[in-house]
């Protein structure tokens, strides 16, 4: 596949590379092409495993803000709900291998995927807060993840976590060398692969089925909230523009 996305597919596993360095922003075209090859992978009956990985210095520094403003914020917010309703469909275990910075946008997909491991170097965040927004998936996955507080911590805070405090609380399963991160997570993959592919995919349903109310109903009612009136909010334009102005923002707090 060309364009922001590499897709791999081997024996049982489709590999998922983002690839449009050096930061791997999510425009309304990647998150489309995201959507789509999450879904492709999904259908085929061949895959048993869905991994995700990145191209370039960083994992994925986030949406692009551009698409936060106008007309794009409705496609941006529409492309964001066909992601993450696609992820919570996935019958599959997902595992990701994150390196860089991993924030915004992309610490909320690596929150939907079931097994993540990071790099030493990498670094997590939702900085959502300092454009005067909120992150609504990360609203509706944090919290199941990682529980309120060190969910709020995040949402609320803004600030950017080491990959050694992402594992004390749980977004990431395990943290290893940056030289060594691949080697893991092939081992991981493997030992999965080595299951069946039936016992694999029920194990997650079972799971799913435990956690809850659904996700995905959780998601539109966030969608509403988001679009309906953080984005009615003179805090939130003024946010967006301070930052692709490149000048602090001066908030009226309405």
């Amino acid at each position: 596949m060309s364009g922001p996305l590499r897709v791999v597919k081997t024996a049982g596993c489709v590999r998922i590379t983002l690839d449009h360095p050096p930061l791997n922003i999510l425009t309304n075209a990647g998150l489309a092409a995201l959507a789509d090859a999450f879904r492709e992978a999904g259908a085929d009956p061949a895959t048993r495993l869905i991994r995700l990985d990145a191209n370039g210095k960083a994992f994925c520094a986030g949406v692009d803000v551009g698409d936060h403003q106008g007309d794009k914020v409705h496609t941006m917010m529409r492309e964001l709900a066909r992601l993450f309703d696609t992820l919570e469909g996935l019958e599959q275990p997902t595992v990701a291998s994150i390196h860089g910075a991993c924030l915004g946008g992309g610490c909320e997909l690596i929150a939907a995927l079931d097994l993540c491991y990071a790099s030493a170097g990498a670094k997590f965040g939702q900085p959502e807060i300092r454009l005067g927004l909120f992150a609504p998936p990360a609203s509706v996955l944090l919290p199941r993840l990682l529980g309120e507080r060190h969910a709020l911590e995040l949402l609320l805070g803004g600030r950017t976590i080491p990959a050694s405090r992402a594992a004390e609380i749980g977004l990431v399963n395990a943290v290893y060398a940056d030289d060594r991160l691949d080697g893991e997570v092939d081992a991981v993959c493997d030992a999965l692969l080595a299951h069946s592919g039936v016992a694999l995919r029920q194990a997650k349903k079972a799971v799913r089925i435990a956690r809850g109310p659904s996700i995905v109903d959780a998601h539109a009612r966030v969608h509403r909230l988001y679009m309906d009136e953080l984005m009615q909010t003179k805090d939130a334009h003024e946010g967006l523009s301070a930052f692709l102005e490149k000048r602090p923002a001066s908030w009226r707090h309405e």
